[in-house]
């Protein structure tokens, strides 16, 4: 049996972390790339001499070309200028169109049959371009963000509630970031409401912690960015798609008709299979939960239109 191949897009702090991840798991042979001579190579062979300890069996390689990425499963798409203390996700917008651009067409030239998932910043709108410039089927190319928003939310609650993250289950709809839309309604601990076990003011204070966890982080680190939950969330995707678990996870996928967002990527939750993006999953919203996902949704098509300018550029 073939054994699934991955290429990630991007050595950072998060392109490796996922590299990590991804080998833990055994979920197949990594492909390593980042334009900077020696360090794809470096992280990928000594990522590759921790197999022997941590047993797991597969192939590690990193380039600074796309040839050895040729007939990828799953492309994870890193490649990016990271925050700063400051700076909002938006304000990478025109710097990381180029990028994301530029590696999309690159990837599918080589990797035609792939399927894309998009880390970079600003999230919503670079999977816009991925999917722009690759011209791959919609339910081939999505974001991770709702799976990272999420695990940030449930941290939160479970440490609240001082109970197992296990036992917390949660959901996030639209844009990454400030725009976010968490769905209190659907949070629960081992099935029973959180309203009823955490009072409506901390989970207020939750709920926003939830949205500026990235930049509280940012903050924190002064020079740098979030990467082992990113990583993490986005090897949860990869993992669903290359053992086509169909997992139900909140991730930035195509909508045309769905909520009546008309077309774009926009956070909502969804299963993943082999195929990708198998099924887009409505849930039922009330008036408030409605209002913040729609204003998620306009900034998100702000955001495109101005990438669609930087791209006709």
């Amino acid at each position: 049996m073939r054994r699934a191949k991955i290429s990630i897009i991007g050595a950072g702090n998060v392109g490796a972390t996922c590299a990590h991840w991804a080998a833990g798991k055994e979920l197949g042979d990594i492909v390593l790339v980042d334009i900077v001579e020696g360090l794809p190579q470096g992280k990928a062979l000594d990522l590759f001499q921790a197999s022997p300890v941590e047993d797991f069996d597969c192939r590690i390689i990193g380039t600074n070309g796309y040839e050895e990425t040729a007939g990828s499963d799953v492309v994870v798409i890193t490649s990016g200028l990271a925050r700063k203390p400051g700076m909002s996700r938006d304000d990478l917008l025109a710097k990381n169109v180029q990028i994301v651009a530029e590696v999309t067409q690159k990837v599918v030239e080589v990797s035609p049959d792939a399927i894309l998932v998009v880390v970079s910043n600003p999230l919503d709108a670079m999977v816009y371009v991925a999917s722009k410039v690759s011209g791959l089927p919609p339910q081939r190319v999505m974001g991770q963000a709702g799976v990272l928003d999420v695990a940030r939310y449930k941290s939160f609650i479970a440490t609240e509630a001082g109970c197992s993250v296990e036992d917390v289950s949660a959901l996030l709809m639209g844009g990454h970031g400030d725009d976010m839309v968490p769905l209190v309604r659907y949070t629960t601990i081992s099935g029973i409401p959180v309203t009823q076990l955490i009072p409506a003011g901390r989970l207020d204070d939750i709920v926003q912690r939830a949205r500026n966890g990235g930049a509280e982080i940012v903050g924190l680190l002064k020079t740098g960015s979030a990467y082992y939950a990113p990583a993490a969330a986005t090897i949860a995707m990869v993992e669903s798609i290359i053992r086509d678990k169909k997992r139900v996870l909140p991730c930035a996928v195509y909508c045309d008709k769905e909520y009546g967002v008309g077309g774009y990527f926009v956070g909502v939750p969804c299963i993943l299979g082999a195929a990708g993006v198998e099924r887009v999953i409505e849930v039922e919203l009330d008036a408030r939960e409605r209002e913040m996902f729609n204003a998620s949704v306009a900034h998100v098509k702000e955001l495109c239109a101005q990438t669609e300018k930087l791209l006709s550029a």
